[in-house]
């Protein structure tokens, strides 16, 4: 038993860094390395919304391709396939300047990661489970934190070595590389058992609300996330807060998740999950206000000390409202995200374009934030709804 336990921490390690690669990297990089693309090639925020809207589109379908009865093969050479896809196409961003090519790139890069996140997760998970280690969840979704501060840093040294946007997608590449090779040793192949398939229920209402509000926090967090590097960058009175903002919002999403799973064991997991969304809709609202560079950097702080825990709340909650195969489940949640997340940023870019402000939209976002707060505070007593992370 003691053997079976200590195999526990080195999975829940290798799946934090398959997070921090596949999503902290592979999907969030875009964020800080924007403006030197941008500055460098001419895009407009209606380009640049569409660049990280291809990668959304991508997410979204791979996690419908994750849902699908049909896919055959084990999740551990899904979620390899899936690390290595996403760093090939992270590292080929640098490689040319074509639009279409970006576009092409980052969808791919979305589909990879969204394979990554449920399939890593789905085996994950459930081997910790069966190890007896309930609390190892948390590390293995905090590796998107750490996956963003390490992007964040990485940029802003090959920035101050005077390396432009192209180095930046090629070294990020390379990172994800290297952190394939150690989730390929840390997460051993094993004998997968089919799950029985998944019945109907009393938890089915629950679990279509969670999904819906899922979306919403797709929708609400995403605009920030693009955007908030260049709303320091291109606001005079914020530009030396743009180094600091992403690696801000990475710092806090890195311990989120142990944080959000605490309040959800004590006041229940649709609570903290609705609570999770004020605070995310707080930081959105507050990147656009008048309030200096202190504001922005509470914003990111917000940010980032949401995303994640509302993640983990949304997935391990889906998980424990599904009888069998938590694929599904895990793979709707992902695909309602996925919707969200891809309307939000060419919805900003084309609004910036017509009135020069991200102020419109960034509200807009805070108002689905507060909508998705109010939506999982429907089910009948929530608050004695217990997060757990164990069933």
């Amino acid at each position: 038993m003691l053997a079976v336990r200590d195999r526990a921490l080195p999975l829940a390690f290798g799946g934090l860094l398959a997070m921090a690669a596949a999503m902290g990297i592979g999907r969030f990089v875009y964020t800080p390395i924007l403006p030197f693309m941008a500055e460098a090639l001419g895009l407009s925020k209606s380009q640049a919304g569409l660049i990280a809207s291809a990668n959304f589109l991508g997410y979204l379908l791979g996690a419908l391709g994750a849902a699908s009865a049909r896919l055959r093969g084990s999740r551990r050479r899904w979620f390899l396939a899936g690390l290595a896809a996403s760093a090939l196409s992270t590292a080929a961003m640098g490689l040319t300047t074509s639009f279409a090519a970006f576009l092409a790139l980052r969808f791919i890069g979305g589909l990879a990661s969204a394979f990554v996140l449920v399939f890593a997760s789905a085996l994950v998970l459930d081997r910790l489970a069966a190890m007896g280690r309930p609390g190892l969840p948390a590390l293995h979704f905090a590796g998107v934190g750490t996956g963003i501060v390490f992007s964040a840093l990485l940029v802003v040294a090959l920035a101050a070595a005077g390396l432009g946007w192209r180095a930046q997608w090629l070294a990020s590449g390379a990172a994800s590389l290297a952190a394939l090779w150690a989730a390929w040793r840390l997460v051993p192949a094993a004998p997968e058992t089919a799950a029985p398939a998944a019945g109907p229920g009393r938890s089915d209402a629950r679990l279509t609300l969670l999904v819906l509000a899922y979306g919403l926090f797709g929708f609400g967090y995403v605009i920030t996330a693009t955007f908030i590097s260049t709303i320091a960058r291109s606001t005079p009175a914020l530009t030396a807060a743009e180094p600091l903002v992403w690696v801000a919002v990475g710092l806090s999403a890195a311990p989120s998740v142990a944080v959000w799973v605490a309040v959800g064991r004590r006041i229940g997991n649709e609570a903290s999950f609705a609570l999770a969304c004020l605070t995310q809709a707080a930081g959105v609202a507050l990147s656009v206000l008048p309030a200096g560079m202190a504001g922005l950097l509470v914003s990111a702080l917000l940010l980032g000390g949401t995303i994640m825990g509302l993640t983990a709340l949304g997935l391990i909650q889906a998980r424990g409202l599904t009888r069998g195969d938590p694929r599904r489940s895990l793979a709707l949640m992902t695909a309602a995200f996925g919707l969200g997340q891809m309307i939000g940023p060419s919805f900003a870019g084309i609004l910036y374009d017509l009135t020069g402000s991200f102020r419109l939209p960034s509200l807009a976002a805070a108002a689905a934030l507060v909508l998705a707060a109010g939506l999982v505070g429907l089910p009948r007593r929530p608050w004695r709804a217990k997060l757990d992370i164990e069933s």
